[in-house]
């Protein structure tokens, strides 16, 4: 009957507008937060706080959110065990970083949580680069990764306390596909992809004395790896080319409009649109658009690209040749990418027994 079919679809409405509501309220807030008070790499805690409203879930723990704390403390601190190595064994310790990215996105690729795998892979990647070169920005750094992914995760619980789910009826709580099965063999080699992309960009972190300025690109170059793992080789390719030029967009005009009034108040409401804009193209009913993944890494793109010139608090024409130099390192990290995974499939073919994934 007309009335079956239509009643579980309006709480699906109402609760992809909260969502979208929700990533837009938490990220603006996080991101007024973290420039307000402006410790180091402080623009971390709106990016844990986008990753983990993007998320369709609904009623988190508390427990998630410590989970997700405990993620990123673990992977930078423990890091630091693989700087003796790498400076002093550099083989092996190189052949162990390379083992504990692999498993990070073999996390993800096998359907453990994308944003645990991110985050895990953003310690590892940023904390070992930057200590390579400077015990002093490796402290600044871990540091202020930690306390970014504290107050982002949460301002993210909060916001969902603020803003919640709409309730749903039993039968329409219990609708939705079970998580999809992945064969391992499929897993391993997604996984692999991915290591093609950010193994060769930490390496040349790990050797760059510029390093420690750079850190919007290695957590560009860790979500594209994640966009890798996750993803037919096509589609990821396609993602990761979208991602960057949506994001790259949002974060020009952002940053032009920036220039005419500096002002956190209007920077806030900016970054709040942007959730208002990406939001829609994100969330669909108590799941994800098709695309709604490179709506997410756009989003966080944006972030990632605008946050570090704002916090040099220079509108000016020097700060704008930081700002474009910034954004054509994403582009050519992109086009790596982009190259890596062809290049990848063209070495490593996927095996007809596996071309097939399942539904």
């Amino acid at each position: 009957m007309p009335t079956d079919v239509a009643s579980p679809a309006a709480p699906g409405l109402g609760i992809a507008n909260t969502r979208v509501l929700r990533l837009a309220f938490g990220t603006a807030i996080s991101l007024w937060i973290s420039q307000a008070v402006g410790w180091s790499i402080s623009y971390i805690a709106p990016v844990i706080t986008m990753f983990l409203l993007a998320m369709p879930i609904a009623r988190p723990k508390a427990k998630f959110f410590v989970v997700v704390v405990l993620a990123i403390v673990v992977s930078v601190y423990g890091s630091f065990l693989f700087l003796p190595l790498l400076l002093y064994q550099k083989a092996v310790g190189f052949l162990l970083l390379a083992l504990a990215l692999f498993h990070g996105f073999y996390f993800s690729a096998k359907g453990g949580a994308a944003v645990v795998s991110t985050l895990i892979t953003i310690g590892l990647a940023m904390t070992v680069a930057v200590g390579s070169v400077s015990v002093d920005a490796l402290l600044a750094i871990a540091a202020g990764l930690t306390i970014g992914t504290i107050v982002g995760a949460f301002v993210a619980f909060l916001s969902h306390v603020i803003i919640p789910d709409p309730p749903l009826d039993n039968s329409a709580a219990a609708q939705g596909d079970p998580p999809a099965t992945i064969p391992l063999a499929i897993a391993r080699r997604n996984a692999m992809r991915a290591l093609t992309i950010v193994l060769p960009i930490t390496l040349w972190f790990l050797v760059s004395a510029a390093s420690a300025s750079n850190m919007a690109v290695m957590i560009k170059v860790a979500a594209m790896g994640q966009e890798a793992a996750n993803q037919k080789a096509g589609d990821a390719a396609k993602s990761l080319i979208m991602s960057t030029l949506i994001g790259g967009i949002g974060a020009t005009v952002a940053w032009n409009v920036l220039r005419i009034w500096p002002s956190l108040t209007l920077y806030t409401l900016l970054i709040a649109l942007a959730g208002l804009i990406f939001g829609p193209r994100i969330f669909a009913g108590r799941g994800l658009q098709p695309n709604g993944p490179t709506w997410s890494y756009a989003f966080l793109t944006m972030i990632v690209v605008l946050a570090p010139a704002v916090l040099d608090g220079d509108f000016g024409s020097s700060a704008d040749v930081r700002f474009y130099d910034r954004l054509l390192m994403f582009v050519w990290a992109t086009l790596y990418g982009v190259g890596a995974i062809y290049l990848f499939e063209a070495f490593w073919p996927q095996r007809k027994s596996h071309s097939v994934e399942p539904d």
